[in-house]
């Protein structure tokens, strides 16, 4: 699977997004080590501390397959650079501190980052 490749996938889930109340749509595609990929989009809800991001969901979904193990993420917005929470980065980070993350904008490309550039110092499963 290639970056771009990844990348589209997440423009694709994107475009699935549920997004009434801001407009911003984001789609994510996790890769998992093995080639598996999973896609997620936002969930947006009335009561807004319900709303799911697309980094979540795609996790959820592999997860709820028995997935565990991932080497990147793409995630892609559609007004701007999709770059993640902070809750999304602690759920990332308990698969794994060294994945590869994709940061993109619908139709304006991307750019390569990792989760330990995005979350120095983390907690993580081993921390327990």
């Amino acid at each position: 699977m290639t970056d771009q490749q990844l990348y589209e996938l997440a423009c694709q889930a994107m475009e699935r997004a549920y997004a009434p109340y801001s407009g911003y749509r984001v789609g994510a595609c996790l890769l998992s080590r093995d080639g598996q990929t999973f896609q997620g989009c936002n969930i947006e809800n009335a009561s807004f501390g319900a709303t799911l991001c697309a980094e979540r969901a795609a996790v959820c979904h592999a997860v709820s397959l028995g997935v565990r193990d991932f080497s990147a993420i793409a995630i892609v917005g559609s007004a701007s650079m999709a770059w993640p929470c902070g809750i999304c980065r602690q759920v990332l980070r308990e698969f794994g501190a060294d994945l590869r993350v994709l940061i993109g904008h619908a139709g304006h490309g991307f750019q390569v980052t990792t989760l330990k550039d995005l979350l120095p110092n983390s907690f993580g499963p081993e921390s327990m």
